[in-house]
């Protein structure tokens, strides 16, 4: 009868070459995800050449958007010069004294032009299913979180205040300067 102490080693042995196994594949998965990664960047800075060489004669190819999708924000022709229009998809400005509601997008237009008309009749904070009914949508979770992220948000660039935790209201200088109504 082997003892105890053999026993032990032995299992320890086995153990140290499962760990030892599972090291290997765990380095030749990292050598394969590097490989892969370096792949697809190529593929992305390819698709952007494509878009780049499609761009000028106005045409586009299936799935790559439009020639506008693949420009350069800073490029010229990107913004109509002296707007702060927003386009879709973009990004939300931070607040600033004087930058009107019509630098946002369309849907957060509209979360801030409601919030000033609650603002305006007294109503105080609302929450994301307030915001969903005033929408006239659905008030169902995948509804309420897409308007929920967008209120945080516009909390995070100064547009909103969460005056408590899932009720906005507008930020004081917002509410204010009446750019977007």
């Amino acid at each position: 009868m082997p003892s105890v102490v053999g026993l032990l080693e032995q299992r320890e042995l086995a153990a140290r070459r499962r760990v030892d196994e599972l090291r290997e594949e765990a380095d030749r998965i990292q050598a394969e995800l590097a490989v892969a990664e370096r792949d697809w960047s190529e593929w992305v800075i390819a698709r952007s050449r494509v878009g780049e060489v499609l761009a000028p004669t106005g045409g586009g190819a299936a799935g790559l958007g439009s020639s506008e999708d693949l420009r350069d924000p800073g490029e010229p022709g990107m913004r109509p010069e002296g707007s702060d229009a927003a386009k879709p998809k973009s990004v939300v400005p931070m607040w600033r004294v004087g930058l009107a509601w019509s630098a946002l997008s369309v849907d957060y237009q509209r979360i801030v032009r409601v919030l000033a008309d609650r603002d305006r009749l007294g109503q105080g904070p609302s929450t994301c299913q307030e915001l969903a009914v005033d929408f006239d949508l659905d008030p169902v979770p995948g509804k309420v979180e897409a308007l929920r992220s967008k209120a945080k948000r516009l909390v995070a660039r100064g547009w909103l205040v969460e005056s408590a935790p899932g009720r906005f209201t507008l930020a004081k200088g917002v509410a204010g300067q009446g750019g977007g109504s």
